[in-house]
């Protein structure tokens, strides 16, 4: 079993820019791919949910994208690997 992580990382917009660009081009492939997050290669499944939330405190907003999936589903569905992103 995977240990429990929660990290939140800082990228330069021409990174975020780079990762986004192939996210888009994974997703609309709709193949699995792997992403570099704080060091730690993660396998994201083709059948990742997609979200978007929005935040507001006080002065402060924050819209956060999130793919969330099971481990068990990604194993299910075959998604071993893909291209990273």
């Amino acid at each position: 079993m995977a240990e429990e992580r929660d990290v939140e990382k800082a990228y330069t917009t021409a990174e975020v820019v780079a990762k986004l660009r192939r996210l888009a081009d994974a997703l609309e492939a709709d193949t699995p791919f792997r992403i570099q997050v704080a060091g730690e290669r993660i396998l994201v499944p083709r059948r990742a949910r997609f979200s978007i939330e929005h935040e507001r405190e006080s002065d402060e907003e924050e819209i956060e994208f999130q793919l969330t999936w099971s481990r068990a589903e990604a194993e299910a569905a075959g998604d071993a690997d893909g291209p990273d992103v």
